[in-house]
């Protein structure tokens, strides 16, 4: 399956496939724990989606400033440990590797603000469907402090990202859990099976629209159900690979890799439609 290069003119997006269409699903048992079920979504591990970040084939989420990406909303930190990450990495940065550095500190001493100069205090959606507090990074001019304006000399786009590639860091490393885990959507439930035992149900799917809750259904564009992302070199099971190791663990990994191999010499039947879009089905 060889999928179209990205659109070379910028312009009108190309429209999105829905979001409800047939997908494929496969379950297995976590090598290390049989108590553990994991279902992925070959559909989504099968497309061709890649990130076209800083090409024309990215819109942007925000009609606004395209070459944002889906950098205008900041990144709200996950946990503790996603924060401790996070002000490390911040001592890696070089110091004309984030353009806003300044702009963060000021915002945060005129504000007389507690929290780190790259944080500031938002809501977000309890797992009880009730607003609670939440930190995010700071926004400048629109979006995450940490994005670097075009044009900036030590790279446009996410600072984190430029201190990777510098470093040879992977992304899992270098940029906040929401960052490097979008667009995977992972999901854990308890469930009862028929014998009265207690498992975890983890489910790996694609983080569509719904994901970002009702506001998602208001992006101006979005990327995972677009053609004009679908035309990566290899599918998302292998070109996301550090990222599905960072939400399962290797062991899981080796499993779903071989699975989808299998799928994918056999030939899948619910191809994801966006990627039977962009290769011209």
């Amino acid at each position: 399956m060889t999928a179209t290069e990205p659109s070379s003119t910028p312009g009108t997006p190309s429209p999105e496939v829905p979001l409800d269409f047939p997908r494929e699903w496969y379950s297995f048992s976590d090598p290390t724990n049989d108590e553990h079920l994991i279902s992925v979504d070959m559909t989504w591990l099968l497309s061709s989606w890649t990130c076209v970040f800083g090409t024309p084939a990215c819109h942007g989420i925000d009609a606004s400033q395209p070459e944002s990406g889906c950098c205008t909303h900041g990144a709200f930190i996950a946990d503790s440990e996603d924060r401790e990450r996070l002000t490390l990495n911040v001592s890696r940065l070089e110091p004309d590797e984030w353009q806003h550095r300044d702009a963060a500190f000021e915002a945060a001493a005129a504000e007389n603000s507690e929290n780190e100069a790259w944080l500031e205090e938002d809501e977000l959606t309890g797992d009880d469907g009730e607003m609670a507090p939440a930190l995010r990074t700071r926004k400048y001019k629109g979006r995450c402090v940490f994005f670097n304006d075009p044009g900036w000399p030590a790279g446009s786009g996410c600072a984190f990202h430029h201190m990777a590639i510098r470093t040879g860091r992977p992304l899992t490393e270098a940029k906040p859990d929401v960052c490097w885990q979008l667009p995977l959507h992972v999901t854990h439930e308890w469930e009862d099976r028929p014998d009265e035992v207690e498992i975890l149900h983890t489910r790996v799917s694609e983080y569509d629209r719904r994901g970002w809750g009702p506001g998602g259904l208001d992006l101006d564009w979005y990327c995972t159900g677009s053609p004009e992302a679908h035309v990566g070199a290899d599918p998302v099971y292998i070109s996301l690979r550090d990222e599905l190791i960072g939400l399962l663990g290797e062991e899981v990994y080796e499993v779903l890799a071989a699975a989808c191999g299998r799928r994918h010499q056999l030939g899948i039947v619910a191809v994801h439609p966006a990627t039977e879009r962009a290769c011209g089905r």
